[in-house]
């Protein structure tokens, strides 16, 4: 499986996260950690609702998602930036905000193949997020899935992610664990934190026996 290059996302991060919605982490997607394997956390997500951009780079694809959680949609709604970026060349992972004066966005932020997508806030169904103002993003479920998740931390240099996603991939499969898709890297920080504070994520879908 080819090992794809992450895409830097720092200085729009630290434009639009930083400057636009200021420096604050909200919440996150929940997950079950359900085995621990060499290093390697396997987590359950439930069910999420998402958010998604297809066919853009990922500067712009978070662009026109910032601006959907910070007030273009229909009703307006602004919604508070969290915590993780996801972000990589190819990914099987999809992922996703919502609703009336203020929402919190929920992590993670996914991106690859040509999308990039934002997860929403728990609490919310389909039908009570704002709809979009612009026709480019597309709310949607993804179902319940398992992911192999490798935490590090430091920047996310392309070297150094490259490693860790090799490091992901040898663990699962000397563990004979199936993967579906491609790895993707989820980011917690903004560029403002120092390496030594920063978590990091590579992870990939596995499939159980």
């Amino acid at each position: 499986m080819p090992i794809p290059r992450p895409v830097e996302l720092e200085l729009f991060i630290m434009g639009h996260t930083i400057v636009r919605a200021g420096n604050r982490m909200t919440e996150e997607a929940p997950y079950e950690v359900f085995r621990k394997v060499d290093g390697l956390e396997l987590r359950r997500y439930p069910e999420l609702l998402l958010a998604t951009v297809s066919g853009l780079e990922d500067n712009p694809s978070f662009g026109i998602l910032f601006d959907y959680i910070t007030g273009n949609n229909v009703k307006r709604s602004r919604l508070d930036m969290t915590a993780p970026v996801v972000s990589s060349e190819k990914i099987a992972m999809t992922a996703p905000v919502v609703s009336s004066e203020k929402i919190a966005m929920t992590a993670p932020v996914v991106s690859g193949n040509k999308f990039f997508t934002f997860v929403m806030p728990r609490g919310f169904a389909i039908d009570t997020l704002p709809p979009p103002s612009d026709k480019r993003v597309r709310i949607h479920v993804q179902p319940r899935r398992d992911f192999a998740v490798l935490v590090f931390s430091g920047r996310t240099k392309t070297e150094k992610v490259e490693g860790r996603i090799k490091e992901l991939l040898d663990i699962l499969a000397k563990n004979k664990i199936n993967t579906r898709g491609g790895p993707f890297l989820m980011r917690y920080n903004s560029p403002f934190t120092p390496g030594f504070l920063r978590r990091n994520e590579v992870g990939i879908e596995i499939l159980q026996n």
